[in-house]
């Protein structure tokens, strides 16, 4: 399928008790192919945006009075400290300093062309309608049509309990024990970091407000992402770089995206 040759699909518009209550015509955006190769670059770029430079004191190291004892007394000429004989400052020595410390001028982020950042993003919302591309992630739902459309009433569940029911009647609480039984200790130092523990990502909720009250009653539910459709972005849609994650959007959310990003690529 090229660009050219999408065409508008129809899914269930579902209410708050998981009832088929209509039809919506989605966007072009849902229809286009999905660009696996474009989806992980501008993943990646997204990733490392958010990384905080850090670099070394430029005198680390350099703080002490070593220096060489000189030539002709049998030993290697790197700088040591007087009285104890330990090397120092010279780098590759056993207590010297770094030859190539991190510093804070690299640049960590790789930059991504705009049409590429806007072409990813509706590559990823088009996975979202991809039933093969959600599965592949290793969601688990019940239901052969996506992406799952709901009432805007949805936006204003105040209670993690209300928010939950709805989800679990429109099929996805299998997908939300997969993510609770799948959180786990992290392997490594992160332990020690304050990131001790790694969960699964699960469903990604897509509203057209950005201060519903949906955001504080799913916030502490395991895999669980609320995100504006103002803000949406590759990073949320394809956790990972993978495309395809179990994503529940509001009537509002659509037509945001729809004024956002258009019918798509011109």
């Amino acid at each position: 399928m090229t660009w050219l040759e999408t065409v508008e699909k129809s899914v269930p518009l579902y209410d708050l008790q998981g009832s088929k209550v209509g039809e919506v015509k989605l966007p072009n955006l849902f229809s286009f192919p999905v660009r696996k190769d474009i989806i992980r670059r501008v993943y990646i770029s997204s990733l490392t945006k958010k990384l905080q430079p850090k670099g070394r004191d430029p005198m680390a190291g350099r703080r002490t009075p070593a220096s060489s004892f000189g030539i002709n007394l049998g030993m290697a000429r790197i700088p040591r400290v007087s009285g104890s004989g330990e090397g120092a400052l010279a780098p590759n020595t056993v207590g010297g300093r770094l030859a190539f410390p991190p510093t804070p001028r690299k640049e960590l982020a790789e930059n991504v062309n705009r049409k590429e950042v806007r072409l990813a993003l509706i590559s990823a919302l088009s996975a979202t309608s991809d039933l093969s591309s959600v599965r592949a992630r290793g969601h688990k739902f019940s239901g052969d049509v996506l992406p799952i459309v709901i009432r805007d009433d949805f936006e204003g569940m105040r209670t993690t309990v209300e928010a939950l029911e709805v989800l679990e009647e429109l099929g996805l609480k299998e997908d939300l024990n997969r993510a609770k039984d799948g959180i786990k200790i992290r392997a490594g130092k992160g332990k020690m970091r304050g990131r001790r523990y790694v969960c699964p990502k699960s469903i990604l909720v897509v509203i057209g407000k950005d201060d519903a009250p949906l955001r504080r009653s799913l916030r502490n539910v395991p895999g669980v992402d609320v995100v504006s459709a103002r803000v949406v972005g590759v990073i949320h849609l394809a956790p990972g770089g993978q495309p395809g994650r179990l994503t529940v959007y509001t009537e509002s959310a659509l037509s945001k995206l729809t004024q956002r990003l258009g019918g798509g690529l011109q």
